[in-house]
């Protein structure tokens, strides 16, 4: 009866593992199939990590099991391989030299999600505000990128862009100025200590929430880079959503209902960023200068949208950075959605995340040099 046991325990291991193997390698074409036709796959690129791990279980068991099993994880890890790189980097890390020499530009992201407190007022919001501004200052930065910022000309209420101008010394910017309400703006910006010789925007295509692709051309010494910034579309989980995931990560009834909205909005979410990533791709290579490009694309590494919008730019983070990387607060550790890219004109020369939670997202900074630059 034991030895019966046994033996069903094992082919069921087996089974699962095949299995897994199957959905793990599904997902590691989600970079090279358009949502638009394959969003069920872009939904398993965004638990690749989970897939991931379940190997890695699979590992363990088959050891102290059947070790040559073993082979089935390891040989699907092994084809997958360029997905997992994806996930993590092991580089040293090192202590952030702030020094600047001339010829190194510092670029800043980070979605502010509105500063918090929009509102003139000394509460716990507004002393965030405040933090947030002065790690943006202390960061010293050439460029700096944002998304989600929010500005006013009502008296009662902030005005960021021009508290950025005056207190952080960015003379130039660049803001699409997309009407909140009545004296309020609200969308995504370029600041900059470098001259601008051109700027750009462009709308990305309906349906969707009205989201830009800007584009700054800056005189950085005796060259001209070309730096794009942007938001792409979110899921737009509210309150409610977040309530259902809760309640499906802790069992609780109502798994089919929970699950189908929640799916619904992903679906939705992963279509419109194919769109969006199509088009932005399709004006980076329209580029003459060199390329830096940065953004919360609300995707994650192994996903379409990132694979589009990089294209073989380099990631700030997988060439200075350590383990996961994860840049958005909420949800799940695994969440890696905010990006610095350079194409190969550049060098990348160090990188850091702030862990700071004041913002849902933690802000990035990276050094890059320009390479071959025009004496």
């Amino acid at each position: 009866m034991a030895s019966a046991f046994r033996r069903f325990v094992k082919k069921t291991a087996i089974l699962c593992n095949c299995i897994l193997a199957v959905i793990f390698l599904l997902a590691c074409l989600a970079p090279y199939l358009n949502p638009e036709k394959w969003w069920f796959i872009s939904i398993l690129g965004l638990g690749f990590p989970f897939l991931l791990a379940g190997h890695f279980l699979f590992l363990i068991f088959w050891l102290f099991v059947k070790r040559k099993f073993i082979f089935i994880s390891l040989i699907t890890m092994l084809i997958g391989w360029k997905s997992i790189s994806l996930l993590f980097a092991f580089h040293q890390q090192v202590r952030f030299d702030y020094k600047k020499p001339a010829d190194r530009l510092r670029i800043v992201t980070w979605n502010v999600a509105r500063f918090i407190e929009l509102k003139k007022n000394n509460n716990e919001g507004s002393q965030t505000r405040l933090k947030m501004m002065e790690l943006i200052k202390e960061q010293n930065a050439d460029v700096v990128c944002l998304q989600e910022i929010h500005t006013s000309i009502a008296p009662a209420y902030y005005n960021n862009i021009e508290y950025i101008q005056k207190e952080l010394g960015y003379p130039y910017f660049y803001f699409t100025w997309e009407l909140d309400v009545k004296d309020h703006w609200y969308s995504s910006i370029i600041f900059s200590r470098l001259p601008m010789i051109d700027t750009g925007r462009v709308y990305y295509p309906k349906p969707g929430i009205t989201e830009v692709l800007l584009r700054a051309d800056l005189k950085f010494n005796n060259d001209t880079i070309r730096l794009f910034n942007t938001h792409l579309q979110s899921v737009l989980f509210e309150k409610t959503d977040y309530d259902k995931i809760e309640s499906l990560e802790h069992g609780d009834e109502g798994f089919v209902g929970n699950s189908k909205g929640i799916l619904s909005k992903v679906k939705k979410g992963a279509i419109i960023r194919g769109r969006q990533a199509d088009k932005a791709r399709e004006i980076i290579s329209q580029s003459p200068y060199p390329v830096l490009f940065t953004g919360d694309l609300n995707d994650v590494p192994t996903s379409y949208t990132y694979s589009t919008i990089r294209g073989d730019m380099q990631d700030a983070f997988l060439q200075k950075g350590l383990g996961m990387g994860r840049t958005f607060t909420s949800l799940s550790p695994t969440l890696r959605i905010d990006y610095i890219f350079a194409d190969k004109n550049f060098s990348i020369l160090q990188y850091k995340k702030y862990n700071r939670d004041l913002s849902d997202h933690y802000m990035q900074v990276a050094d890059i040099k320009l390479l071959n630059p025009h004496p």
